[in-house]
């Protein structure tokens, strides 16, 4: 434990920290998956017919959407792209966009950003390329010496929890009454994952994303919460 000059406890020194660059001004290139800074032009129209057939389900946990049209879908994306505080990357595979998230909440000075605003068209949810996206965000912002990402949600977002859980985030709690949205209350639930955590977590991400660990017909050899466990924080 690191004391000051009273007895008292305090946190331990960060040495010579200094401010870290913005993430998500670069493509980032995975495997089966690249991210790319949103571009309004270019990537609204593909997203709209990425999410078009998409269930109206797919918005209940987010602030916007479901959506009538292209145009009211388009509006939405010009909002996210204009809005200095977020730091959108559109998630392609073979060159075709199939969802977008979010660095957002972004502070520099403290080396601490939260990935937020996940919205994966039914192509992309629950696939290799899914679980490729994030890891590449989280990658990116730890590889800027950032010390700690954050992933919050909906405390009744069974799903999102279950995806922060699986990534190694750590579950830290809920804070009640938070927020609301489309006239309901949320209770918002958050995770973390720290730089020192980080390493451990990595390995273990980039062992199940090897093309080894699945068989001809793309199904994984070993889940990603069993090969975790061999490294263990």
């Amino acid at each position: 434990m690191t004391t000051n000059e009273f007895g008292q406890p305090v946190g331990a020194p960060i040495g010579e920290w200094t401010e870290r660059p913005r993430p998500g001004s670069t493509p980032l290139v995975g495997r089966c998956t690249r991210l790319d800074p949103l571009d309004l032009d270019v990537h609204a129209p593909a997203l709209w017919e990425a999410f078009a057939h998409g269930p109206d389900s797919l918005w209940t946990y987010m602030s916007f959407g479901p959506f009538g049209d292209a145009d009211e879908f388009a509006a939405t994306i010009s909002m996210i792209a204009s809005s200095p505080g977020l730091a959108p990357l559109v998630v392609s595979i073979d060159d075709r966009p199939v969802g977008f998230a979010c660095f957002m909440r972004i502070e520099p000075g403290l080396g601490v950003a939260e990935i937020g605003s996940i919205s994966f068209s039914p192509s992309l949810q629950r696939t290799t390329a899914a679980t490729e996206a994030l890891h590449l965000m989280i990658t990116h912002l730890f590889d800027l010496g950032y010390r700690r990402c954050e992933w919050k949600c909906d405390d009744l977002n069974a799903p999102s929890r279950a995806a922060a859980t699986r990534l190694g985030f750590t579950y830290e709690g809920t804070f009640r009454q938070a927020m609301h949205y489309k006239g309901r209350n949320r209770d918002t639930a958050w995770f973390s994952i720290l730089d020192v955590e980080w390493p451990v977590l990595r390995a273990a991400n980039e062992a199940w994303l090897e093309p080894t660990n699945f068989d001809d017909d793309g199904q994984q050899r070993r889940a990603l919460s069993d090969i975790r466990r061999n490294h263990p924080r």
